[in-house]
């Protein structure tokens, strides 16, 4: 009898100890994000403000590109759930302006990864080293490898050419009333072209890599044949990808356009 009670004692604990792990089971499922996955997707935006606030920190790794279960780790707890299927095409939650396109493997930046080329075009391009592409981002981080980082953005060359010449013939044009202004202002002698995702105070001069070229200006005129480009204008810093202002960036989509007319008449 004895050793009944003990037994009763032992199935009581067993169950109690059951009831309380499917409880905090539950508290930790109700904590789970309820979003789609898509909203874990590391984009550009995310990546600046991150690496803003520490050098070292690193973004989430991308959810997984199907509906299959992933796993999420939370409070050193394993569990599982599943989203459903990824879109291929989507634009920055803080820039409208910018769009990621998934380009699977192999691609200009990996023979066996995904990555997301940023342009900004909304329109799915099936050419994947297009010059209309700024540059990619992995859409994955390799096994063993820290997660993907701003400093993981690949750069394309054949966009820069691009940006440049939409902004000299830009500048030929007078599409930009900022620029024009500008030039007023200065009256005599060089101004800078400044990317408008960090501008300098006014009478400053902006940082090397935010300047995209500049001009001769005489007697409050733009003289648009004396553009130079910056060499050290980078596409990708700390404050995000290339922003122009209004009307430079409006002959730039325009000029992406044809780029993408021309390339898909050659497929």
């Amino acid at each position: 009898m004895f050793s009944k009670s003990i037994l009763d004692v032992a199935k009581g604990t067993s169950t109690l100890r059951g009831s309380l792990r499917v409880a905090s089971n539950r508290k930790l499922l109700s904590t789970l994000p309820t979003r789609p996955c898509s909203s874990y997707i590391p984009t550009l935006s995310t990546l600046s403000s991150r690496f803003r606030s520490s050098r070292t920190n690193t973004l989430p790794s991308p959810p997984r590109l199907s509906s299959t279960p992933r796993l999420i780790f939370t409070h050193r707890t394993l569990t599982t759930r599943t989203y459903p299927p990824e879109p291929t095409s989507f634009s920055d939650p803080t820039r409208p302006d910018l769009f990621y396109h998934l380009l699977p493997p192999p691609n200009p930046v990996s023979p066996a990864l995904p990555v997301f080329a940023l342009t900004f075009l909304a329109e799915y391009h099936p050419v994947a080293d297009s010059s209309t592409i700024v540059g990619w981002l992995p859409a994955a981080a390799q096994a063993g490898e820290q997660e993907a980082g701003l400093n993981d953005f690949v750069e394309n060359p054949r966009f820069r050419d691009v940006l440049q010449e939409a902004i000299r013939d830009g500048l030929k044009e007078g599409v930009d009333e900022i620029q024009i202004n500008g030039a007023k202002q200065t009256q005599e002698g060089w101004m800078h072209i400044h990317d408008a995702r960090n501008v300098p105070a006014l009478g400053r001069i902006g940082d090397p890599d935010d300047i995209l070229g500049s001009v001769r200006v005489e007697d409050g005129i733009i003289l648009p044949e004396t553009y130079q480009p910056m060499p050290s204008y980078r596409l990708c810093t700390a404050d995000g990808v290339t922003q122009l202002t209004e009307g430079l960036a409006n002959k730039l989509k325009a000029v992406l356009e044809e780029r993408v007319a021309t390339e898909r008449a050659r497929l």
